[in-house]
């Protein structure tokens, strides 16, 4: 079956970019194995694809901003357009947000992020479709938008391709194989194959993966329901992504007066078996979505519901993303855990991590991010209204 420098499981965004950095940190021979039809065809699929910067942690802001610049590069970086609208975004909030957002605006402006908080005064010029009852501030970020998921998915497994780099869809992976503290390769329905080190990108299956070896991944596989609404015409949207704290709602425009409309964080979550789970809304989330949504976003009243999903969410324990090698296992990296952030922060997590694995050295902050953490007792603490 061959030998490969790196395997990468999964095909997602975090996987596919994964695959690229390889490449281009001068690995050789680097296999891309996913078990669906294409790329994107997992829960990466179904993002929001909203693009923003605003975190509570350096490194995540710099991971962000990062990854902001590398979508914007994307059609001279990979030679295709992943679909990247720089419209800005916009954050409201209520009395009980507004210190920490202050304190993480002091913190992001010294990383060099452009963001500005408007007060309550400032609102009807700048934002006239919004309800202003109740918002302390209004936090925009102007480079900031949404980008099409399956597009930068494509861009990425595309360019990989071109690099050298090979993909094996409809090729489901079994099994991690283990040799007492390495993992030398995976097993596919044709047999084993080998590999210098393997990369746990499978997303809401990665933990079941990492058990077929004996490793514990903290990752939970949840439900996340979204909805398109269609907005009679005429009637004043906002331009960009727009979330909101007080409602935990959010809100991205897909053109031609389109919206995805969700829930944000806190919100229930509830575990269920990737392998079998209901694809379709729950009636009372769709909704209090639409609810949550038009209470901010009036003009919202009177839109048609034009379809609906249910995908999966794979959530670490404090909701950052785990990335990089393990303390005593060799030959095996994780990517994942970062559902909900994990595809805007995903092409500069990728790249470090990929320099990580091809170096053995990373920065300090950087190694913060690796599943070890948890035994460390080093969990990350956000801003709760966007997980951040």
């Amino acid at each position: 079956m061959g030998t490969y420098d790196a395997i990468v499981v999964g095909c997602g965004i975090s996987g596919a970019a994964t695959a690229y950095h390889l490449r281009r940190e001068g690995l050789q021979r680097v296999l891309v194995i996913e078990k669906g039809p294409g790329p994107a065809c997992g829960p990466t699929g179904h993002s929001a694809g909203v693009v923003r910067m605003h975190y509570s942690h350096p490194i995540l802001v710099r991971m962000a901003m990062e990854s902001r610049e590398m979508f914007a590069a994307m059609p001279d970086m990979l030679g295709r357009d992943g679909g990247f609208r720089p419209t800005g975004w916009w954050l409201a909030m209520g009395d009980n947000m507004i210190a920490q957002v202050r304190a993480n605006l002091e913190m992001q402006r010294t990383e060099g992020l452009v963001t500005e908080l408007l007060g309550p005064e400032s609102l009807a010029d700048r934002s006239p479709w919004l309800n202003p009852e109740g918002v302390a501030g209004l936090l925009f970020e102007p480079g900031s938008g949404y980008a099409d998921p399956v597009q930068t998915t494509e861009a990425f497994a595309d360019a990989f391709a071109r690099e050298g780099g090979e993909i094996r869809f409809r090729t489901p992976c079994r099994a991690l194989v283990r040799r007492e503290d390495r993992i030398v390769g995976v097993l596919l329905d044709e047999g084993p194959v080998h590999a210098g080190v393997v990369v746990n990108a499978a997303g809401p299956w990665a933990r079941a993966l990492a058990a077929s070896a004996g490793i514990d991944v903290q990752l939970r596989a949840v439900r996340e329901q979204d909805a398109i609404w269609e907005v009679r015409a005429g009637r004043p949207m906002p331009e960009c992504s727009f979330s909101t704290t007080i409602e935990a709602a959010y809100c991205r425009p897909l053109g031609n007066g389109r919206f995805i409309l969700g829930l944000g964080f806190p919100k229930p979550y509830h575990d269920v078996d990737p392998n079998n789970y209901k694809t379709t809304i729950d009636d009372d989330i769709l909704s209090l979505s639409f609810e949550k949504n038009a209470a901010r976003l009036p003009n919202l009243n009177g839109a048609r519901l034009v379809g609906s999903y249910a995908s999966l969410y794979d959530v670490s324990v404090d909701f950052y993303p785990y990335a990089g090698p393990r303390a005593g296992l060799a030959g095996y990296a994780d990517c994942s855990g970062g559902s909900g952030h994990g595809f805007k922060i995903a092409p500069a997590i990728t790249r470090h991590l990929a320099r990580w694995i091809t170096t053995g050295k990373t920065t300090p902050e950087f190694a913060g991010l690796g599943h070890d953490r948890i035994a460390a007792g080093a969990l990350f603490a956000g801003l709760g209204g966007n997980r951040g």
